[in-house]
C-alpha cells in the first residue's frame, strides 16, 4: 500500500485502503489537554480491500504495511512532523561517515509471547527477508546495508549482513553509502524485528492467521483467518507503552463499495467512511467530512510482455493520448483528484537551488496530455512499425467501486482508436495483486503511495531490476540516471536532483507507464475521534486514534 520503492520505499497498490490505526498517545494537544476520553474506546472502521499480508517480508500493499504499523514497532516512529523518533530505539549513534548505525535499545519491550524484544531479533528479521528462499518482493529495499544484494542473490552468506547484535540491546548497522533518509527507512515495517521462536513454531503458517503470528506493537490482530473479511486490532496487553494506548478495539470490515460504507456509517455502525464522487458533493458542508490530498498515484500499465503492440513506444503513445485525465477527474472521480502531470505526483519535493515541484519541473507535457486526433496518429504510426493491425487486450482491475468506474472510463477512451478492443476483468484486490506482481495481465491499474517526500520513491519503481516493474519495459539511461543519483551524487543535492528530473522526463518521454491521477481521499470520521497524525507527505503513518467525549 509501498511505501518509496527500490532504495526507496513503498506503501501501497491501493490508495483506496490508506489508513493506519495505530491508537496510541496522549490527549490531542488540539483539545488544550481538558477534553475527557470517553468510557467506550471501540472504534469501528472500513476499508474497501481484504488484508492480503501480515508477515513483513510477504507485505506489498498499504493495508497490509498499515496493519503491521500498529501491531509491530521498529527502532523508530515517525511524529506528526513526519521525523523519526525513538520507538524501541532509545539513542542512536551515527559514525563511519554516516555508514554506521550504532542503537541502543529499550529493555522493557515485550513480544506477545512474553519473550523480550532483542537486537537479535531485527538481525534475525532482516536476514530473513533477504533469504533466497523467503522470496520478499521488497527485498532490495535493504540493499544500503552492506552486502545485503550479495545475500539475496545468494552470493554470501546470511552472516555477512551488515547487522550485529552486540548482546540483548545494542545493535550495529553498516550502509554500503550514507542514506540521508536511513533513519525514516527504519520506521517503515520490512525494518522491524522478528520473533524468531514464533516463526520456527509456525513454520510456513506464520503470519497467515491472526494466531500465527506474534507482535509487539500497540495492538494484536485478532479474528483473521488469512481470509476473512473483518477482523479486529485488540489492544496489546504487553505493548511497553500500553499506558499510552486508549483504544481497546478497532473493529475492521471490508466494504468494496463506498455505497455500503456510507450507509453503515449513516446507520451509526461505523465511526468512518470513504467517500466517491456524488458524495463528495453531498457532504462538503459535513461537520465529519475530511479531506486531503495523499502522495500517491494512480497508472495505467502496459504489459509488454503479453501484448506485442506494446513494445511499441507510438502504441504506448497513443494510448496515453487518447485519455482526457481532466474529464476523469471532474466528471468520472468527482472527489477532488487532480490529474497527473507525470508519475511522480506533486507533494515530493523541491529543487534544492530554485524551490521548483519536482512535479512541476519534470513535467513533460505531451505525455499527459488528451488528443484524440494525435493520439489516431500516433496508433497507425505504432501498427506499422509492430506490424500490428489491432489490438485487443483486456483491463484486470480491483473490484472497488472506483476502479470499475475509472475502468470503464478509460475502456470508452481507448475504444475510439482504430482496431482497439478493451475488455474489463474485475478481481478481488489480493488476486489482483498476485496477479500484477506476477506480471499475469494485460493492462492494469497500479496504484504507487510515498512513505517521504522524495521523487525516489516513485522512480525506481521502474528501473529494470525492479521486482515490482512487471511491465517488461526497461531503458539502460533512465537506469544510469538513477544509479548515479543514488550512488554518486547522493551526498550532492542540486546533482542528484537534476538526474531525478532527467529519469522522469525519459520515463515519460517513452511512456514506460502512463499516469492517470493523484487521488484524493475524502471521508466522514466522527468528529469525536481525535488525534488523527500524518506525515509532511500527506501519508497517515500514525493514527493516534481517540474517542473524546461529546
Amino acid at each position: 500500500m509501498a511505501f518509496m520503492q527500490h532504495k526507496g520505499i513503498y506503501l501501497g497498490l491501493s490508495t483506496l485502503a490508506l489508513l493506519t490505526l495505530a491508537g496510541c498517545g496522549a490527549k490531542s494537544s488540539s483539545n488544550g489537554g481538558t477534553a475527557k476520553y470517553a468510557a467506550k474506546q471501540e472504534l469501528n472502521w472500513t476499508v474497501s480491500s481484504e488484508l492480503a499480508a501480515n508477515d513483513i517480508p510477504k507485505a506489498t500493499d498499504t493495508l497490509s504495511f498499515t496493519v503491521l504499523q500498529n501491531t509491530q514497532e521498529g527502532l523508530y516512529r515517525l511524529n506528526k512532523a513526519g521525523t523519526p523518533k525513538n520507538a524501541l530505539a532509545t539513542s542512536t549513534k551515527v559514525t563511519n561517515g554516516g555508514k554506521t548505525y550504532t542503537f541502543n535499545l529499550r529493555k522493557n519491550a515485550k513480544w506477545s509471547n512474553g519473550q523480550p524484544v532483542t537486537a537479535k531479533d531485527f538481525v534475525y528479521s532482516w536476514q530473513r527477508t533477504l533469504a533466497p528462499k523467503t522470496a520478499s518482493q521488497d527485498a532490495f529495499y535493504l540493499y544500503q546495508v552492506k552486502n545485503a544484494e550479495a545475500v539475496n542473490k545468494g552470493k554470501k552468506p546470511l552472516s555477512s549482513l551488515g547487522i550485529k547484535a552486540d548482546g540483548n540491546y545494542k545493535l550495529t548497522v553498516n550502509l554500503t553509502k550514507p542514506v540521508s533518509y536511513f533513519k525514516k527507512l527504519l520506521a517503515w515495517p520490512l525494518f522491524y524485528p522478528v520473533n524468531q521462536k514464533a516463526v520456527d513454531k509456525y513454520g510456513k503458517a506464520y503470519g497467515t492467521t491472526a494466531d500465527k503470528t506474534v507482535y509487539n506493537g500497540p495492538f494484536r490482530l485478532t479474528k483473521w483467518n488469512g481470509t476473512s473479511k473483518s477482523w479486529t486490532l485488540a489492544k496489546n496487553a504487553t505493548y511497553w507503552d500500553k499506558s499510552a494506548v486508549h483504544l481497546t478495539k478497532i473493529n475492521e470490515q471490508v466494504t468494496e463499495s463506498t455505497t455500503t460504507s456510507y450507509n453503515l456509517f449513516n446507520s451509526k455502525k461505523t465511526d468512518e467512511t470513504l467517500l466517491n464522487g456524488q458524495q463528495v458533493k453531498n457532504n462538503k458542508n459535513n461537520e465529519n467530512f475530511v479531506k486531503r490530498l495523499p502522495t500517491g498515484s494512480q497508472r495505467l500499465d502496459l504489459n509488454e510482455k503479453k501484448v506485442k503492440a506494446f513494445k511499441n513506444v507510438n502504441v504506448r503513445k497513443a494510448f496515453s493520448a487518447a485519455i482526457d485525465r481532466n474529464q476523469l477527474v471532474k466528471d468520472v472521480l468527482q472527489d477532488g483528484s487532480v490529474a497527473s502531470k507525470g508519475f511522480v505526483p506533486a507533494g515530493m519535493g523541491n529543487n534544492p537551488k530554485t524551490g521548483e515541484a519536482f512535479n512541476q519541473e519534470a513535467s513533460v507535457n505531451s505525455a499527459v496530455s488528451y488528443n484524440l486526433k494525435k493520439a489516431k496518429q500516433l496508433l497507425a504510426k505504432g501498427y506499422k512499425e509492430s506490424g500490428t493491425k489491432s489490438i485487443n487486450a483486456t483491463l484486470s482491475v480491483s473490484d472497488t467501486d472506483s476502479s470499475k468506474q475509472v475502468a470503464e472510463f478509460v475502456q470508452s477512451a481507448l475504444e475510439k482508436l482504430p482496431g482497439v478492443k478493451i475488455s474489463i476483468k474485475t478481481v478481488p484486490f489480493v488476486q489482483l495483486i498476485t496477479q500484477q506482481n506476477n506480471g499475469n495481465y494485460e493492462l492494469t491499474f497500479s496504484g504507487w503511495q510515498s512513505v517521504f517526500a522524495d521523487p525516489i520513491n516513485f522512480l525506481d519503481v521502474f528501473e529494470s531490476n525492479s521486482s515490482y516493474n512487471t511491465t517488461g519495459w526497461k531503458n539502460s539511461q533512465y537506469d544510469q540516471l538513477l544509479d548515479e543519483s543514488e550512488n554518486q551524487d547522493g551526498n550532492q543535492p542540486t546533482k542528484r536532483w537534476a538526474k531525478l528530473v532527467a529519469a522522469e522526463k525519459v520515463l515519460m518521454n517513452d511512456q514506460g507507464t502512463i499516469p492517470l491521477y493523484q487521488q484524493a481521499q475524502s471521508q466522514l470520521l466522527r468528529k469525536n475521534v481525535k488525534n488523527v497524525v500524518y506525515n509532511p507527505a500527506g501519508v497517515p503513518y500514525d493514527f493516534k486514534l481517540t474517542y473524546i467525549a461529546k
